[in-house]
């Protein structure tokens, strides 16, 4: 699986309130969530960000409560994928349950800046940064774990596997 897209930039302890603030908690729909994702982080990034996107982060992305919303507005909005050095751990479950792809290289998040255009092969762990030519390399993603994102999340791969999807 390659990744492609442009990239947004964020810092360090990026909460799940900055993901997709508390207050818009009482729908679980998803493009309402898309509509408000990453707004107290950046008011504009909704209306900014493009299918395909990819966020590239400070160490500790996704802290906070263990919310599954976050990673659900992110994947609504478009986001294809994030890279970050490190995510809190219920997130980083979160993400992979709902079908978003996410990837720790503290070189990626310190040397990819806003705007640049980036592939990331899910095989190898290679992030290429197409706009610089550098190349960076995270922990590659195993293959049933790319089994649960191209189903679409936990649930969506558990219904396929029993024969109900």
């Amino acid at each position: 699986m390659k990744i492609r897209g442009k990239v947004w930039k964020f810092g360090e302890n990026i909460d799940t309130d900055a993901i997709i603030p508390a207050r818009y908690l009482n729908t679980s729909d998803p493009q309402e969530l898309a509509r408000h994702c990453m707004e107290d982080a950046d008011q504009e990034f909704p209306d900014k960000v493009s299918p395909g996107d990819i966020i590239v982060a400070g160490k500790n992305f996704g802290c906070g409560s263990s919310r599954e919303h976050a990673p659900i507005a992110l994947k609504a909005a478009g986001v294809a994928c994030v890279i970050a050095p490190s995510f809190a751990r219920i997130f980083y479950r979160n993400a992979f349950n709902m079908g978003l792809p996410i990837f720790e290289c503290e070189e990626a998040a310190r040397q990819i800046q806003e705007g640049h255009e980036v592939e990331v092969d899910a095989d190898s762990g290679i992030i290429r940064d197409l706009t610089t030519g550098k190349e960076m390399k995270a922990q590659p993603i195993p293959p049933f774990m790319q089994e649960l994102i191209a189903d679409g999340g936990l649930i969506a791969h558990i219904l396929k596997k029993s024969g109900s999807g």
